[in-house]
């Protein structure tokens, strides 16, 4: 995937004419009361990222939104507002072939759709489509846990990446959300979620080790609302992630915060990215990666995975 090319005046275009549109009347499977057949992770063998004639040098960034209670707002702020923040922040500062999958997580234990995944893609349209075929489930457990792991678990065993197999340069995985993830995910919820003849149990630590053989992973705690500064759950991702969980204070910085962690990674100074935002949002989105760029090793390729860990 990843055939067309992203366009200003396309995403122009798409937010004009959602001005006072519904929630519902965007996200269209809020209407059905279920998530779309195509973004199923079951059976789903690969996602593919791939080099073309337009995109010679595709990066693959992959995207998790937590669609459980209030983080159902997100993909509402990137479809109305944002998208276009991401991908100009991506371009303007060298990443030209951004793809870019995006998909929703949810609770594997209490939700009916705790996994939604898209197709890599550059396009302004395509984009758009993954977005709003995002069914906004808005449910959730209650025990400050979510299922994040099942975006490593797909990126780690279903995803087939150029970037990484063909140039050795890792890919990029955000999980965002506001709180821990559960721990493991047993043989039965992979048999009934993926579709698995068989299965054993496997840990978090352990998807998120098979992540990072080809991505770049990090986590984006969204610090509002009743799990603000909550040492429980930044305890947990501080004991995985290490400086690699990035704590944003405001949600509409998303955008910015994803493509500002890409372009850093990839040897921009931070201050020259932040010069392109308005004072608030640089100042979040500098709060939010003020240890990212210590994290750069400065000798060597550091898009190839040299980070100081």
């Amino acid at each position: 995937m990843g055939y067309t090319r992203w366009s200003d005046d396309s995403y122009s275009h798409l937010k004009t004419s959602r001005a006072g549109a519904s929630v519902d009347d965007i996200f269209t499977n809020n209407a059905t009361g279920r998530a779309s057949d195509l973004m199923l992770p079951h059976g789903v063998k690969m996602r593919e990222s791939r080099d073309s004639d337009i995109h010679p040098e595709s990066l693959s960034i992959a995207v998790y939104l937590d669609v459980t209670g209030s983080m159902g707002r997100i993909p509402e702020i990137l479809v109305r507002e944002k998208l276009g923040a991401l991908m100009n922040t991506l371009i303007d500062h060298g990443v030209a072939h951004p793809q870019i999958l995006f998909g929703a997580i949810g609770d594997h234990f209490s939700d009916r759709f705790p996994l939604q995944i898209g197709q890599f893609e550059s396009g302004t349209d395509e984009l758009d489509q993954w977005l709003t075929s995002i069914f906004i489930e808005g449910g959730g457990g209650g025990q400050h846990m979510e299922s994040y792991l099942l975006g490593w678990l797909f990126c780690a065993r279903h995803t087939s990446i150029d970037c990484f197999e063909k140039r050795g340069q890792k890919g990029f995985l955000f999980t965002i959300g506001d709180e821990s993830s559960w721990d493991q995910l047993d043989a039965a919820a992979l048999k009934a979620l993926m579709g698995y003849p068989e299965a054993s149990t496997v840990s978090d630590r352990q998807l998120l080790e098979e992540a990072q053989r080809a991505y770049h992973v990090f986590h984006i705690h969204i610090n509002e609302a009743s799990y603000r500064d909550n040492p429980a759950v930044l305890g947990y991702w501080r004991g995985l992630l290490g400086e690699r969980l990035l704590i944003l204070d405001d949600h509409n910085a998303i955008a910015e915060t994803i493509a500002s962690t890409v372009a850093v990674i990839h040897g921009v100074d931070l201050k020259n990215v932040l010069a392109t935002f308005d004072a608030a949002t640089a100042k979040t989105v500098g709060s939010a990666l003020a240890k990212v760029e210590s994290m750069v090793t400065k000798t060597g390729d550091a898009t190839k995975g040299a980070f100081k860990l």
